[in-house]
């Protein structure tokens, strides 16, 4: 199966190919604005391409000979998670015309299936009316028919890119998959109290601080482990039952307020491996 990856080069990106880099089923093509720089351990693990997403005719001829697109590319400055006004700027624009320009692409070229990095913050409202206590198990959840409620314009573009997605499937017949993620992180952060520990090193707070403490709540229910989103995109690009849907990207975590592994593991068999409540403590 011939699969590109848009933003290729990035935390998920990376996350991907560092796990499915090297299964014979897949032959990816890593497409990025720019050239890898400390990516990866030795030689990419795919053809390197570049090309930016908002130009249509530098990305088009990528798109030939794919069966599986899975986009990742983010222009950066469109909103934080936490901000609730209503702006309109070159960022926001930017990235809703790579959404338009990959699903045209994925038309186009007839690609079989679109894998979407969608985010938990089109549904974010659910936690940020609900902080702290569906970081403490009191059984505040988002279930798989949890309708769009974006926190911010972040939040607001991925619920457009879901839908745009659900367009490009029932109007244009290529099957979509938007993935919900929760909290892929870096190696050297793949774990429920990486945000926690970065904060300390960046100053922000101290360990084992209250600050610190909540961080770690929250992880514990929102993290995805590396090796879990890898699965959960394998699922995508080996199922050829669905039309259109979605999945939240959450590992097995027994706190966690984004719920619908039944239903992943019922349509397209994924089944996580890690549990954010298995960790006590930061590794050494």
């Amino acid at each position: 199966m011939n699969v590109l990856i848009t933003g290729a080069h990035g935390t998920v990106g990376t996350a991907i190919t560092d796990n499915l880099g090297d299964d014979d089923r897949f032959e990816f093509t890593l497409l990025d604005v720019a050239a890898p720089d400390g990516a990866y351990e030795g030689e990419p693990p795919g053809d390197v391409v570049t090309a930016d997403v908002t130009e249509y005719d530098e990305l088009r001829p990528h798109f030939e000979g794919q069966d599986a697109v899975v986009h990742l590319a983010l222009i950066p400055g469109t909103g934080g998670a936490d901000a609730r006004d209503i702006p309109w700027d070159d960022a926001q624009s930017d990235n809703l015309e790579a959404l338009h320009n990959v699903a045209a692409a994925c038309e186009d070229a007839d690609v079989d299936s679109f894998v979407f990095a969608s985010s938990n913050h089109a549904v974010g409202l659910v936690e940020v009316t609900n902080t702290p206590d569906v970081y403490h198990d009191q059984g505040i959840v988002a279930g798989h028919d949890e309708p769009h409620r974006p926190d911010s314009t972040y939040g607001l573009t991925k619920s457009y890119g879901e839908d745009l997605g659900r367009f490009l499937a029932e109007v244009h017949d290529v099957r979509f998959y938007g993935l919900r993620i929760g909290a892929v992180r870096d190696p050297e952060y793949d774990h429920p109290y990486g945000d926690a520990e970065a904060g300390v090193e960046e100053g922000r707070w101290d360990r084992g601080s209250e600050e610190y403490d909540e961080m770690v709540a929250r992880m514990k229910g929102l993290w995805q482990s590396r090796r879990d989103l890898a699965q959960l995109v394998e699922c995508c690009l080996t199922d050829e039952t669905v039309e259109w849907d979605h999945y939240f990207g959450v590992s097995a975590n027994e706190r966690r307020w984004l719920d619908d592994l039944a239903y992943a593991r019922e349509t397209i068999g994924y089944d996580p491996v890690d549990n954010g409540e298995t960790w006590d403590a930061p590794p050494e």
